[in-house]
């Protein structure tokens, strides 16, 4: 059996029925990151999701869900790691080209993609330093992601990924509106 990510219950209480998930116990506290063996609250008010599975600190997940955010149906339940961010496809409510910030996350073992919320507790460099490492995917997982009609997040969306992040611009793209702006006068 893999601990890798160990279920540490609150309380003694007996496990019982949690949203129709038997065998969930509904005071879980956390688990131990499979990667970098932090401990993980999942207390949702303190990370703004209701289903995590991901560290927080080196925003690693582990493959437990089948076919639904939540189900912990799979039987894989290898660790998976964070290559790069999408934007989740919405309904344009706010203009083309916004949305949710969300985690690429991929099964070491069985090679599964997944998207997962950025939680509110996650690491904003961490999750920047994911971004600026997907530049480096190689075609075979754009394929991937293109089959599984996701769209990795590229340079060109680093003032996006910034302002989602940290709440502003890059001061690099300051810089170069500061220096064309110079150029120009």
């Amino acid at each position: 059996m893999n601990d890798n990510l160990l279920q540490i219950p609150a309380t003694r209480e007996k496990s019982r029925s949690r949203y129709g998930q038997p065998g969930r116990n509904s005071t879980e506290a956390g688990f131990k990151c499979a990667y970098c063996h932090g401990f993980v609250t999942t207390q949702s008010g303190l990370s703004g999701v209701g289903n995590r599975n991901h560290c927080p600190l080196c925003l690693w997940s582990r493959h437990l869900d089948l076919y639904a955010p939540g189900d912990r149906l799979s039987a894989c339940k290898a660790p998976m790691q964070p290559v790069g961010l999408t934007i989740k496809a919405t309904r344009k409510k706010y203009g083309p080209g916004r949305g949710e910030l969300m985690l690429i996350h991929l099964c070491r073992e069985c090679d599964k993609l997944s998207i997962n919320r950025i939680a509110a507790d996650d690491d904003p460099q961490t999750a920047f330093s994911i971004f600026e490492g997907s530049f480096q995917l190689d075609v075979g997982m754009h394929t991937s992601l293109d089959a599984c009609g996701v769209r990795a997040l590229d340079a060109a969306d680093r003032d996006t990924v910034h302002v989602q992040l940290f709440g502003r611009k890059s001061d690099l793209a300051e810089m170069l509106f500061k220096s064309n702006v110079y150029e120009l006068v």
